[in-house]
């Protein structure tokens, strides 16, 4: 498993979901499709979504230094 943070590519909205999917070896799409699902259940998921993309790390990008 990686580290859990928000990838520069691959995001739709924030990269919450294909911060997971890579985190858990998953597909970004098959995280998506949970995560819409999960929102036909009653539950605080769209504040959890909005507390990851606050709290999770962007991902840096490594830079060669010549």
């Amino acid at each position: 498993m990686t580290a859990l943070v928000r990838p520069r590519d691959g995001r739709v909205i924030g990269g919450v979901c294909a911060g997971l999917a890579r985190r858990f070896g998953t597909s970004s799409t098959t995280m998506r499709v949970i995560f819409l699902a999960s929102c036909l259940l009653p539950g605080p998921q769209f504040l959890l979504y909005l507390a990851l993309w606050i709290f999770l790390p962007a991902e840096r990008t490594s830079k060669t230094a010549w």
